[in-house]
């Protein structure tokens, strides 16, 4: 059985809120759960003391047996100093500027 520590979504239509939680990787994302270990509220600022909320003990305890964090849990923690910050992959190249908008803003800062 492969522990997840995840998000589950919570909170009602266009109001996200999150609960971390630990899971075996084959239930849904909504679905059963082993324990709540804190919760993530996208709504506050970024600076808000109650966007993130984890409970440090029992997360350790479950990465001690095993548990893998998700990517966005995994960031998560690192932020709080509970597991090493992940690594960022190379960002799309899709969302820069296209040849024509690189060529106006070159010739504007000429």
């Amino acid at each position: 059985m492969g522990l997840k520590i995840r998000l589950a979504r919570a909170g009602a239509k266009k109001r996200p809120y999150y609960h971390i939680v630990v899971a075996d990787s084959r239930s849904p994302r909504d679905g059963r759960f082993i324990e709540k270990l804190g919760s993530y509220n996208p709504m506050l600022p970024p600076e808000h003391e109650d966007r993130v909320r984890l409970v440090d003990e029992r997360i350790q305890h479950w990465v001690s047996q095993g548990a893998v964090a998700t990517e966005r849990v995994a960031r998560f923690l690192g932020h709080a100093g509970l597991a090493p910050m992940p690594a960022y992959g190379e960002q799309p190249k899709q969302s820069a500027p296209k040849k024509k908008a690189q060529e106006r803003a070159r010739a504007a800062a000429a």
